[in-house]
């Protein structure tokens, strides 16, 4: 079964992602390769959405997340924040919506596993690692560059890079918010890199072993992880969204912004 139109929790707005059931696969995809699945307020509602609502379907034992075309996502949509705006939609709510996104992934009673080429970068950094099984191509890479137009990473990513590569790394990459190829973030423990025409094979293996695997205990065993590994997750959504919202209102991020779209460099404030 295929789903190509998707709509919001309150069945408003078309959704950029399909969903696709194989069996006791789910696989979502998101949709907005013209923006390289660039991710905006509606999406994230009702992909959170998806998730929570796949997390209680007893026939769902897999779920696959990736991205049309050739990337996994380059964060927010900042293309679709002026419309937003125009609905009432605060960067409050925005933040609420992603975080809620990431922990339906993390929570999700079946395993989660990324595919990921091309670019993963701004809030699809958090929403990759939130899966428990991380894929990528050896050509793409992971971006955390919020640094680079004033703001700082969300998503969960500082907890989600940290807990898989430590603190050294995670400095590294929101700090300097430069690239990360997959061969280095798979050096690091972020994810597994797979050469890019053997992605998909390699993907498959695994969700086809997972969607057979016994269920109750591939549950227990990722919450088991989780909280060996997350426990500060929580914490770090809270202090994201406080610390973001306060930054998306900064003149250091109307610089960087307006500094991105006219392709110059930033001049920040002293």
């Amino acid at each position: 079964m295929r789903d190509n139109d998707s709509s919001s929790a309150n069945g408003s707005a078309t959704v950029r992602f399909t969903t696709e059931r194989d069996g006791r696969i789910l696989r979502v995809t998101l949709d907005n390769p013209g923006r390289k699945n660039a991710i905006d307020y509606d999406t994230m509602v009702a992909l959170g959405d998806t998730i929570l609502a796949a997390a209680t379907d007893s026939a769902v034992r897999v779920i696959v997340l990736t991205g049309a075309g050739g990337d996994f996502c380059t964060g927010a949509d900042l293309s679709a924040s002026a419309g937003e705006a125009q609905r009432g939609i605060t960067s409050e709510m925005v933040m609420d919506a992603a975080n809620r996104l990431v922990r339906a992934i993390v929570d999700a009673p079946v395993p989660v596993v990324a595919r990921l080429r091309g670019a993963t970068a701004g809030v699809g950094v958090g929403i990759a690692l939130a899966a428990d099984l991380v894929y990528a191509s050896e050509d793409s890479y992971l971006l955390l560059a919020f640094i680079n137009i004033g703001l700082m990473p969300d998503g969960g990513a500082a907890a989600l890079v940290a807990a898989a590569a430590g603190r050294p790394l995670a400095a590294e990459m929101a700090l300097l918010g430069e690239r990360l190829p997959a061969p280095a973030a798979a050096r690091a423990g972020l994810l597994t890199a797979v050469p890019a025409d053997e992605l998909d094979a390699r993907v498959q293996a695994a969700v086809t072993k997972l969607a057979h695997g016994p269920r109750r205990a591939l549950e227990l065993t990722k919450r088991a992880l989780n909280q060996a590994t997350l426990g500060a997750l929580d914490a770090t959504l809270a202090a994201e969204k406080t610390g973001q919202s306060e930054l998306l209102g900064s003149p250091d991020f109307v610089e960087g912004a307006t500094a991105m779209l006219t392709k110059r460099k930033p001049v920040f404030a002293d």
